[in-house]
């Protein structure tokens, strides 16, 4: 007889975990929820949604700025002529900045060419009036590498606390199922438990490559800015003296 319910015992103690294991997984979870949990759920898929978007757009955006950023820069530099340099930056694409900024700057000083003698001649010199353009040119077009990277920083700051309210609420509810049970073995805490520290889980899903990408892109902007300014500089010297830094002194 005591062998018997020695022999029973493992038994019963297994169908209890395989139960358990039955009620700690994501349809499960689906099932179980209310209001509050569709909400966070919903929240937590947008937000992964939305940052994924970011992160495929912004990396193709810089895959392509990396690979046009010096044939750009170095076409227009050693075009002896003036007029096809500009030319060749007209041809470029709509999102490609450096030639953007180029033209700008090439409009700027031509603008003020035009207007030798007037108003605007006497209360702008040609070097203020292209540095003024080309301020605006560098501003606008870092402003566009930053597009998405206030989602991203949103996404992961935030949903990793968005899934842990998720879990508190579920929690909530399986203790509450518990205490009316009466059931406070391990069987029946693990599965309702389990359930809500999934949605930790999903925040955690969300918030982390937000989060790397993020820190990604912010390093690349900080690198292309860099280039934008360096190129400015250089701009700024070529349409207000009419040579780079640097020429004057080695043709001497």
């Amino acid at each position: 007889m005591l062998q018997e319910t020695a022999a029973a015992a493992p038994a019963a103690a297994g169908g209890n975990n395989a139960a358990a294991l039955q009620q700690m997984g994501f349809d499960h979870l689906i099932q179980g929820f209310d209001a509050v949990g569709w909400a966070v759920f919903l929240t937590l898929s947008i937000m992964s949604v939305m940052s994924w978007y970011w992160i495929i757009i912004n990396f193709i955006k810089n895959m392509r700025l990396r690979a046009r950023a010096d044939r750009v820069v170095d076409t227009f530099w050693e075009t002896p002529n003036a007029q096809d340099a500009i030319r060749f930056m007209e041809e470029q694409p709509k999102s490609e900045p450096f030639s953007k900024i180029a033209l700008d700057a090439a409009q700027a000083a031509a603008h003020h060419s035009r207007q030798d003698g007037s108003r605007l001649a006497e209360t702008l010199n040609r070097s203020e009036f292209v540095d003024r353009a080309l301020r605006q040119a560098v501003t606008r077009e870092s402003l566009n590498l930053e597009d998405g990277l206030t989602v991203l920083a949103t996404v992961g700051s935030s949903a990793p606390f968005v899934g842990l309210l998720g879990t508190v609420w579920g929690i909530y509810h399986a203790l509450i199922k518990i205490g009316s049970s009466g059931d406070a073995s391990i069987s029946a805490v693990a599965g309702p438990v389990g359930e809500a520290l999934i949605m930790t889980a999903i925040g955690l899903f969300a918030a982390i490559p937000a989060l790397l990408a993020y820190n990604a892109f912010v390093r690349f902007n900080r690198v292309t800015n860099n280039q934008f300014d360096t190129f400015a500089h250089d701009l700024h010297d070529f349409f207000a003296t009419g040579s780079r830094v640097g020429e004057a002194a080695g043709k001497r």
